[in-house]
């Protein structure tokens, strides 16, 4: 996946000529509609509206591409700020009233560009990981968003840690407050465990190399229906050909409890538990390109972590691909690519049926089977405000529409 994406990218793009803010720092658009008749302004759409939308360029200059985002709410004054990644570093925005949206400034990367980067939150810092060679971890500390006065500015990292060279993701649980870095060359591509108890001194704290190569990951302070692992600290892991599920819990001795595969994989790319932690739905990343299907999620039952069963899959409108999802409640946010963001209703899920009740399309040219379009969706701001990271076209703030 990850050099299928990189050879379609770079054929496409290069690193700019110009500095981050040697262009033209002029808002061209940030425009709000209303999703009427099926469209919001240009953009398909059904019962979301658009509140915002920020360029790459607007970011940082010619030649900027999306990946990855993330949000932060600074609980002194309740100010929502997106975090966006793209190929040459994070832009921090504050998105408390989208539409007056104001890019406060930008963090280049630690070493060359890359169309892969990541970030997470704990507490008031950011952590931000990404493949370009030797980057390792940036540490940013987001109170100094509150700081700015005449935006943008070029910011540096407050602090880096250097125990991988590259990584492809970052995930974080804020209740146990370590970090597990996945896609680096230590562990054999597997978690690389980091204790964030000191946010600014980060700790190397082992890892676990047993399952190989970890995409992508999911973890938490465990407390579903298997009351064997109430309180475990639980590791999902989406590892290219399987799902895995391991104890994180003693970061000397983590444990394999099981893995899962299922039929026609093409990519085990990212996937999310339900809030019970009943159910873990799954995206495959080239199934749809590989095996000639429509958007396909999997649902499995992890009902018994030590028995995991695949309870049904879901196939989607079209042939997008695919790429991250989140749960929030009832409701399954997927980025499709192409497709835009899908929201999906899960509330039927012992039943084996999800059902499509929204959609905001980020890429009106088409729904093709192709790596352009909605790379991430976060949906948890306390706004109820969603941020979209769109390869192409950057930010997009949308909502739910009103009744």
């Amino acid at each position: 996946m990850k050099k299928i994406l990189l050879l379609l990218i770079l054929a496409t793009f290069s690193c700019s000529k110009k500095d981050v803010f040697e262009v033209d720092r002029q808002i061209i658009i940030k425009p709000s509609a209303k999703c009427e008749n099926g469209f919001a302004g240009k953009y398909p759409c059904k019962d979301y509206d658009l509140l915002a939308h920020i360029s790459l360029e607007e970011m940082a200059g010619e030649n900027t591409v999306g990946n990855d985002s993330w949000a932060w709410v600074d609980s002194a004054t309740n100010k929502e700020y997106a975090l966006v990644g793209t190929n040459k570093g994070v832009s921090f925005i504050d998105i408390t009233n989208p539409a007056k949206a104001t890019i406060l400034g930008f963090l280049k990367t630690r070493t060359e560009n890359s169309s892969w980067r990541d970030i997470k939150v704990y507490k008031n810092v950011a952590y931000i990981v990404s493949e370009a060679k030797d980057h390792g971890m940036q540490i940013f500390n987001l109170n100094r968003l509150a700081q700015v006065t005449n935006p943008p500015i070029e910011f540096v990292a407050d602090r880096e840690y250097s125990g991988f060279g590259s990584a492809h993701n970052i995930v974080i649980n804020e209740e146990s407050g370590f970090a597990y870095a996945v896609g680096t060359k230590t562990f054999a591509g597997g978690p690389h465990f980091i204790d964030l108890s000191d946010p600014f001194q980060v700790k190397a704290a082992g890892g676990f190399e047993q399952s190989a190569y970890s995409h992508d990951a999911q973890v938490v302070t465990y407390n579903g229906p298997d009351l064997d692992y109430t309180g475990k600290e639980i590791l999902i892991g989406s590892n290219e050909n399987e799902v895995v599920i391991v104890d994180v819990t003693d970061k000397e001795n983590p444990t394999k409890i099981a893995a899962i595969s299922y039929s026609n994989i093409g990519y085990t790319h990212q996937g999310w538990f339900t809030e019970d932690f009943k159910y873990f739905i799954l995206g495959d990343e080239l199934d749809e390109k590989n095996k000639g299907v429509n958007t396909r999620t999997i649902i499995f039952d992890f009902t018994d972590l030590d028995n995991p069963l695949l309870h049904f899959e879901y196939l989607g409108k079209s042939a997008a691909i695919d790429h991250n999802g989140y749960v929030k409640g009832n409701l399954f946010f997927q980025a499709n690519y192409t497709a835009g963001v899908r929201i999906i209703d899960i509330s039927n899920i012992d039943n084996k049926a999800f059902s499509e009740v929204g959609f905001f399309d980020t890429y009106p040219e088409n729904d093709n089977t192709a790596f352009n379009g909605a790379w991430n969706v976060y949906p948890y701001l306390p706004s109820g405000n969603i941020i979209i990271s769109d390869i192409n076209r950057g930010l997009f703030v949308i909502r739910k529409s009103k009744s």
